[in-house]
């Protein structure tokens, strides 16, 4: 991976992200009391970015603090989202094809999900790794084996979202440089038979932006699942 192109990536999908805000925003709202009350066209996509990311706050964490997680969710959401989908721009790049960048942004979420935990339910946070009603003597099987499943959540995490970016979007990129090779022989045989290839390009591109809009649901949701975890000790 080089750092130049996964930095000006990073870039552009920061200042994509912050525009989209900054137009919902600026032609949403009529003034400092509100929103418009017939909505305009930026007015339905904050509506439904907000709407989208408090609903998956309120389904998957039972809390009365379940709101502050709100900014986090629709941030990582969007974020995800827009890098996924810019990997399907030619010549673009996906941040989160590779696997450093998904176990970082896995592992940093991982540990803030723990220091909540912990400021809130103090040592009886421990108890994540003890179902109720588990006995003495077969604690000492349980605690091991739960203990290796958490600490394995960024890692499962991480490896569900690069494998899925990876292998779809190398499967286009291979397909449209085999029909791009056919073109570039010049022959016209070839030429025709290029369009087998790029025919096939047409369904896998619908279907890897729908893997790609999944796969940011999965991994907010997976998200919003720890915390609740972590709040309610489940």
């Amino acid at each position: 991976m080089k750092f130049h192109r996964f930095f000006f990536s990073f870039i552009i999908l920061c200042f994509l992200i912050l525009s989209l805000f900054v137009l919902c925003k600026r032609f949403s709202f009529k003034n400092s009391s509100g929103l418009y009350i017939i909505p305009t066209r930026y007015q339905i996509i904050f509506e439904f970015i907000f709407k989208g990311a408090m609903g998956l706050v309120k389904d998957n964490v039972n809390s009365l603090t379940a709101q502050y997680f709100f900014p986090l969710v629709a941030t990582l959401f969007l974020f995800l989202l827009c890098s996924n989908l810019f990997g399907l721009v030619p010549y673009s790049y996906t941040i989160t094809s590779h696997l450093i960048v998904t176990f970082a942004l896995s592992l940093y979420l991982f540990i803030g999900i723990n220091i909540i935990c912990f400021k809130k339910n103090k040592l009886q946070s421990f108890g994540l790794f003890l179902p109720d009603g588990t006995g003495t003597a077969l604690a000492f099987l349980l605690v091991p084996i739960e203990f290796i499943s958490y600490i394995f959540k960024p890692i499962s995490l991480s490896i569900r979202l690069f494998a899925n970016m990876m292998a779809g979007h190398t499967l286009l990129k291979v397909i449209a440089g085999f029909s791009w090779t056919l073109v570039a022989v010049g022959n016209f045989i070839f030429v025709l038979m290029h369009l087998v290839p790029t025919l096939i390009l047409i369904p896998l591109f619908f279907l890897e932006s729908a893997v790609a809009v999944i796969q940011s649901f999965v991994f907010t949701v997976l998200i919003c699942i720890y915390i609740n975890d972590a709040l309610n000790l489940h």
